[in-house]
């Protein structure tokens, strides 16, 4: 008995041991390849068996398994997956999933100055558009269109091609920092974007994220509703590329075309593009077309340094849509453009035959050096070198007895050059420090000079600068971007109507020190910049041939942030962020005109306060993952310059200005992520927003010349609404792989609480405009081809608006309601100027991958 119960108790002891052999606890950390950031959810399981887990918040997971050997296979909606072999315990580091398994995985340079969110433990309101889908959705759209599917982000399309603008939480373009590889791209003078200058960035974007609110970045940017980080590709690590064609509605064409060496045994890699598109507008007569180029140029000499060099720029012109009042539109339709001629003989007309009454020329070559160096384990240095030129004009049809003379060339050029360098060290295992510096040097160069000359030969004008009396001659450039660059017009005899420079030079230091210990991490962010500013004026300068400059101003700011995270279990995170900036008033904030004036505004204006405070709550669970966040935001101290319509000169110029305004935004936004069964992602999202003025401002109204015609009044903003963005968004994003090559999404959105800009007060309040909702469609169909099917072609088709909703994008004006209901069109009044969304919209495309 005793024999046998010790037999027993052997082999007992002989099994548990070979369970306990056979066991195996495998890790790791899935990660997206193109942006090196964790993926939540990922799906990770043993090859063979039902044994899996989910990654968490930070993409890590571990999986124990019955086996000391096998595979496990690493999915992700939306990425190719890998499978990876293991024996015995395992730790796999980093897995890899790349969303665009046909290009492979990219390497991106700069990493250390792209203050993208995940390189910070303490997250933020973000939301991230990838590669795939950006190439998929965008079409022939602008940015600003691809970002409609984010909370509080309202898209204005605009009359004309790279006429859009986008509003985010609130704050219109100019008070939302973009960011091209870490460069800051938004206009030193005021801040806003020319999406026209832009046109190819999306077919060479890795992803586009979205930071809401106070955002991740360390710059002392002009931040006010949040930062958007454009990520580009730089250095791929296989060879490979894409050519495409795609053609849409109004005869919309666009063909480009892209190769990458990737990155070879010598270390060195090189990729380019080339595209070409042209059509004839949405809107009648505002026709354009453009080029887009791209060169990347990397050298990888060791495992330490990594160089790039990137050169892009998108020389285009294209037709302006004129503003009218909404019963001009209602009796001619949607796509009425009031601003064009008939009966001009010019080799420029449009394919219509007319004249436009404005046309957008002009071309923004960008290039930039960046070096990245991994000092040793725990410490790096990011650097990057840029530097742009503009050169371009409005050309504006100029008319004499009814009949066009010549195009008047409105200039804005300019000389840009920066340098943005961040060192990063692991001072400990739970303490990290970076800090940098931001530099910025731009001269603004600003004229007016003959661009056609159509039924006259000459024009005459006045400066005491030129010596009085003199004519112009000579036309520069034409409507040719190319011949805009290298025929800027550097002749003071040949320019007239306003000649000035300006010269901005900004100069800023920034740090963080971030703290994570288990489930908590916290952070501290600080920055402190001076930036100088001084005006030239040439064409109203007293004495013949001496220019005059303006008084230098520097202006001191800083911003300061900090947050606090905690991981309460696996799936759910909470964080709070609080930040207050200082931010410095626009160039074009501090002149009492910027066209004709050295006079600086008295009394000074000064700078801009902005307080931010949001929390946040992360879900990430297997099939449903979810962000909620809330936001209270005080901008005090702005001040707002809004003109009347002299879009087409039918009345005399005024610009209000009103100094002193307090904005408050707050709202609270839910993004919600599902994937009800393989093959279907439903997608939601909900903001709701109340922003509002709170107290009063002081207006000043100028004439062209820049002459105050009325004198400063104090006017009660006090609880009006903030208008031009839906205060209230929504939208579903639906997904489903029908089979193998086969995908169609769906997207509607919702927009509602929009209210009317323009020189608002108690007495003329903003008007609501009507709430309205879009449909649009989309189909991919891809096929596998080559030998190994290692390349493919994707076929693409978009239908924007599918129902073809009609609505009111946009008004400026604040004219109410008429009691005559035919004077009204939805309970808004037609007297008002503004301007209709567009209808249904199209495009198709083939893509060949290889």
């Amino acid at each position: 008995m005793k024999k046998t119960t010790n037999l027993l108790i052997l082999v007992t002891v002989l099994l548990f041991a070979t369970v306990a052999m056979a066991q195996s606890t495998i890790k790791g950390t899935v990660i997206d390849a193109d942006l090196n950031t964790p993926l939540p959810g990922a799906n990770v399981i043993e090859k063979g068996t039902t044994n899996g887990v989910s990654s968490d918040f930070d993409g890590n997971f571990t999986l124990n398994s019955e086996s000391n050997s096998g595979s496990i296979v690493v999915t992700y909606v939306g990425y190719g997956s890998v499978t990876i072999s293991f024996n015995g315990d395992a730790n796999l580091g980093k897995i890899e999933l790349s969303p665009d398994n046909s290009l492979g995985e990219i390497v991106i340079t700069g990493t250390g100055v792209i203050d993208l969110a995940e390189d910070r433990n303490t997250p933020i309101a973000v939301s991230t558009i990838k590669a795939k889908e950006i190439r998929e959705r965008a079409g022939n759209w602008d940015l600003p269109e691809v970002l409609k599917s984010t909370p509080s982000v309202q898209n204005i399309k605009g009359g004309g091609f790279g006429d859009g603008s986008m509003f985010l939480r609130g704050f219109d373009q100019t008070n939302t920092a973009f960011m091209l590889n870490g460069q800051p791209i938004n206009s030193p003078e005021d801040g806003r974007m020319f999406w026209s200058n832009w046109a190819g960035v999306l077919d060479v974007a890795n992803a586009v994220q979205v930071q809401r609110g106070l955002g991740s970045s360390k710059l002392a940017i002009s931040s006010v509703g949040g930062t958007v980080n454009i990520v580009t590709k730089t250095v791929d690590r296989k060879e490979g590329g894409f050519f495409q064609t795609m053609v849409g509605n109004d005869d919309y064409i666009k063909t480009n075309a892209y190769y990458s060496t990737g990155l070879l045994e010598s270390g060195w890699a090189f990729s380019a593009m080339l595209g070409h598109w042209q059509g004839d507008g949405y809107v009648e007569d505002t026709d354009g077309q453009g080029q887009t180029y791209f060169l990347s140029l990397g050298y990888k000499p060791s495992d330490k340094h990594l160089f790039n060099f990137l050169l892009t720029g998108a020389p285009q012109w294209h037709a302006a849509a004129g503003r009218d009042r909404i019963s001009a539109f209602l009796e001619n339709g949607i796509k009425y453009n009031p601003w064009n001629f008939e009966g001009v003989d010019s080799p420029n007309n449009l394919k219509s035959g007319r004249y436009p009454g404005g046309r957008n020329i002009y071309h923004k070559p960008v290039a930039n050096l960046s070096w990245d160096f991994a000092i040793n384990d725990k410490s790096s240095l990011s650097t990057i070198v840029y530097g742009s030129i503009g050169r371009g004009s409005f050309a504006q049809a100029r008319t004499s007895g009814g009949e066009v003379t010549y195009a008047r060339g409105s200039n804005n050029n300019h000389n840009w050059y920066g340098v943005v360098s961040n060192y990063e060290n692991q001072l400990s295992e739970s303490l990290s420090l970076n800090f940098g510096v931001d530099v910025r040097l731009y001269n603004g160069i600003h004229f007016r000079d003959v661009r056609e000359f159509i039924s006259v030969n000459s024009v005459s004008a006045n400066s005491a600068f030129n010596g009085g009396d003199y004519e112009l001659t000579n036309a520069f450039g034409g409507v040719n971007p190319w011949n805009v660059t290298f025929n800027p017009n550097d002749d003071n005899g040949q320019r007239f109507g306003y000649d000035y420079e300006e010269q901005i030079n900004y100069g800023g230091v920034f740090g963080q020190l971030e703290y994570t210990k288990n489930n908590f991490s916290a952070f501290f962010q600080g920055s402190a910049s001076s930036q100088s500013h001084v005006r030239t004026e040439y064409l109203n300068a007293a004495n013949e041939g001496q220019p005059e400059e303006s008084e230098k101003v520097n202006n001191p700011g800083f911003n300061v942030k900090a947050g606090a995270a905690y991981t309460i279990a696996d799936q759910h995170k909470v964080f709070a962020n609080v930040g207050f900036y200082s931010r410095q008033p626009f160039h074009s904030d501090l002149f009492v005109s910027d066209r004709n004036s050295n006079e600086l505004i008295v009394p000074e204006v000064e700078n801009q306060e902005i307080t931010g405070i949001e929390a946040g709550y992360q879900f990430g669970g297997n099939r449903v993952s979810a962000n909620l966040n809330v936001y209270h935001t005080t901008w005090a101290n702005r001040t707002l310059l809004n003109n009347n319509g002299q879009d087409q000169g039918t009345s005399e110029f005024r610009l209000f200005q009103t100094q002193g305004v307090t904005q408050v935004h707050q709202g609270i936004e839910l993004e919600v992520f599902t994937r009800p069964f393989d093959g279907l992602r439903v997608n939601g999202f909900i903001s709701l927003g109340d922003w509002k003025f709170d107290g009063n401002g002081r207006r000043r109204v100028f004439d062209e010349a820049g002459t105050e015609v009325e004198a400063e009044t104090e006017v009660d903003l006090d609880g009006l609404q903030v208008g031009g963005a839906a205060q209230t968004t929504g939208g579903l994003s639906a997904f489903y792989t029908i089979c193998k090559s086969l995908n169609l999404d769906a997207t509607w959105n919702f927009y509602s609480g929009l209210f009317s800009q323009g020189d608002a007060s108690k007495d003329a309040p903003p008007i609501e405009l009507p709430e309205y909702d879009t449909v649009d469609l989309g189909l991919t169909y891809r096929m596998l081809v080559g030998e190994n099917k290692e390349k493919s072609i994707v076929f693409r088709a978009n239908v924007n608006n599918i129902f073809e909703e009609i609505y009111l994008e946009s008004v400026n004006g604040n004219t109410a309601a008429s009691s005559d209901p035919a004077e009204n069109y939805k309970g808004v009044n037609v007297n008002n100027n503004g301007r209709f969304g567009y209808g249904r919209t199209w495009n198709v495309s083939a893509r060949f991958n290889f």
